[in-house]
Parts: C-alpha cells; sequence; structure tokens
C-alpha cells in the first residue's frame, strides 16, 4: 500500500489565492490621505498603511504573501506586497500619501516603487527613521595574555 503522495501547490497559485482574498473584503470607511510605514529588515518586510492619527488600515508582510525563508527578505517580495497594498489602497478611496521608511533591507526602493507605480496615489514626502546608534554598547576589555 506505500505511501500516499501529498501534491503541494505552487508558490505562484498560492499567492495569486491571497492575493483575491486580500481585496475580498469592501472598506468600511474612505480616506483620502494616510501614512504608509514601510519597514524593512534583511529577513522581511512589512508594510502598514495608516491614517493620519495613526490607526491602521491595511498591512502587509513578506511572510502574509507566502514567500519563505531567504525570500521574504527580496526586493521581489516587497514589491509584491507594495502592489496588493496599492490596489487595496485605491479601493479605500486614498489619493495622497506620506512614506515613512525604516530599516536598512533590500525591499526598501522597490516597496516604494511599486506601491507609487500602481498610479492614482501621489506620494507627498519620504521620511527615513532608521534608528542610528550614537555611541553603541561599550567595547569589550583588552584580553590579557
Amino acid at each position: 500500500m506505500g505511501k500516499k503522495r501529498i501534491i503541494k501547490k505552487g508558490a505562484v497559485e498560492t499567492m495569486a489565492e491571497s492575493k483575491s482574498r486580500i481585496l475580498a473584503r469592501a472598506p468600511k470607511h474612505k480616506i483620502s490621505r494616510g501614512i504608509l510605514h514601510i519597514e524593512s529588515t534583511y529577513n522581511n518586510t512589512r508594510l502598514t498603511l495608516t491614517d493620519e492619527k495613526g490607526n491602521t488600515i491595511l498591512w502587509g508582510s513578506a511572510g502574509s504573501m507566502g514567500f519563505k525563508g531567504t525570500k521574504k527578505g527580496t526586493p521581489y517580495a516587497a514589491s509584491k506586497i507594495a502592489n496588493t497594498l496599492g490596489e487595496k489602497a485605491k479601493l479605500f478611496g486614498l489619493k495622497e500619501v506620506d512614506i515613512v521608511v525604516k530599516g536598512v533591507g533590500a525591499g526598501r526602493e522597490s516597496a516604494i516603487r511599486s506601491f507609487v507605480a500602481n498610479g492614482g496615489i501621489d506620494v507627498l514626502t519620504i521620511k527615513d527613521k532608521t534608528p542610528i546608534p550614537h555611541n553603541g554598547p561599550k567595547p569589550s576589555k583588552p584580553r590579557r595574555v
């Protein structure tokens, strides 16, 4: 009787299903201006769209889109997240956005480019809020031999 073969869905099908599921819900309220927070690390890229007060409206990450492992930190994954967030933001009636970027990952620029490339949403400002250490931890003592 042997082992049963388990057929896994391809990554393309999974991403297409998650994209349609994200766009399925209808927005409850309309907003015209918002803030897009992009947090890009070496391992992942997260995007959060908030209103001007800071209340979260939409969010997405490379992991939630179906990317796994090292692929989460790639510019391609960041652009896919930004595309779906841009489409959803259009349904909310978003017209203007301020962008706040944080982190040093590879997906910083590609997320901005693909969000803007959707068209119909104007970018007012782009701010970089990446934390920079002023002094850092105390260095270790010199080794005595």
